[in-house]
């Protein structure tokens, strides 16, 4: 017997398997399926993580962690719940052949179409959508016609907080090589040659890269402005990362972002064309159009104007920043998560 949700599909869940991706570096898609996993477990629900080999990089879960099991050892009913990330559509298959509840947790919107077999179209599989932010479930519905309920990630603000007081002797721009690195090259350049009046060269850049999570905050509690280069993103956490540290982020949203982001500037060069759900905070960084080099080097340039003046338009933003990563606590995640899962 089946019972309805609220969350626009039906099942009764025995078993939640999830399928964890045989990835080589840590990635935030993977973390955020550990966290789902435990959040599950510790609440009382049966849960399992599913990997295909022992090869694959593993986010370190929390003390009471859902337990790991080899794809082989796997056993799925018409009663459980397959859960697979978007892009490995084949992993779908045990689910769907044993008529489980298989739902795609779309986590970035560009590779929903992206590993679709040949003949194959979301119009015709037995398979039911899950979203990371609003903008990927407005994409998911606009491209297929289903509906997306809106799991969101978070972050640990525990790790990631605001220092008392940033550091006074020179304006540091923290940013991700690993993101668009020729694009940060670009911007880097035009920023460097641009008519502001301070000296561009004097800024420094820090890198982020090859830091556990804990460097990464540290890291941002150092640095005075985040450059946000990502896309395309689902709901990108770096950013919301470098907003609980106390930093003003600049940059691109990859569209996902568009879930908390909101344009700072008095007058901005992009506005979204696309519906923004109302949120309870402000402006909270420059955005700019994903891969608008000039636009993005002329956001930083204000961004380091505004820290070398300081007031009341740079203390808004930072506290809207501080008001956006609480709403994206870990334990507004788990919230989210046991709410979506008691509806099932």
């Amino acid at each position: 017997m089946q019972k309805g949700g609220e969350c626009g599909f039906t099942c009764l869940v025995m078993i939640t398997y999830i399928f964890l991706p045989p990835v080589k570096k840590p990635t935030g898609g993977v973390t955020v399926l550990r966290q789902i996993a435990d959040i599950l477990h510790q609440g009382g629900h049966e849960a399992r993580l599913v990997v295909r080999d022992n090869s694959g990089w593993r986010p370190e879960g929390l003390a009471d962690t859902a337990p790991v099991i080899q794809w082989a050892d796997m056993r799925l009913t018409g009663d459980d719940l397959w859960l697979v990330p978007e892009g490995w559509v084949n992993a779908l298959m045990p689910g769907l052949e044993a008529r489980a509840t298989c739902l795609s947790y779309v986590q970035n919107w560009a590779y929903l179409f992206s590993s679709l077999p040949d003949g194959a179209d979301w119009h015709t599989l037995p398979v039911e959508f899950l979203a990371v932010s609003d903008p990927v479930s407005f994409f998911v519905k606009q491209s297929t016609c289903k509906d997306a309920p809106v799991l969101r990630p978070g972050i640990d603000r525990s790790i990631f907080h605001a220092p008392e007081q940033k550091p006074d002797n020179v304006i540091s721009i923290a940013y991700m090589p690993r993101k668009n690195k020729a694009m940060v090259a670009q911007i880097k350049s035009i920023f460097e040659h641009s008519c502001g009046g301070f000296d561009a060269k004097g800024v420094r850049w820090v890198p982020i890269e090859g830091m556990d999570t804990y460097e990464v905050a540290e890291t941002l509690r150092a640095s005075h402005i985040f450059l946000a280069s990502g896309y395309p993103e689902g709901c990108p956490l770096p950013p919301l990362e470098a907003m609980a540290c106390g930093c003003l982020p600049v940059g691109f949203s990859g569209f996902g972002g568009w879930d908390y982001m909101r344009q700072g500037q008095m007058m901005p060069r992009f506005t979204p064309w696309w519906p923004l759900r109302d949120v309870p905070w402000t402006g909270n960084g420059f955005w700019c159009a994903d891969g608008d080099a000039l636009d993005a080097a002329l956001c930083l340039t204000e961004a380091v104007e505004l820290i070398n003046s300081g007031g009341p338009a740079l203390d808004s933003l930072l506290k809207a920043g501080q008001e956006t990563a609480i709403a994206y606590d870990t334990e507004e995640q788990r919230k989210a998560v046991l709410e979506l899962w008691n509806a099932l």
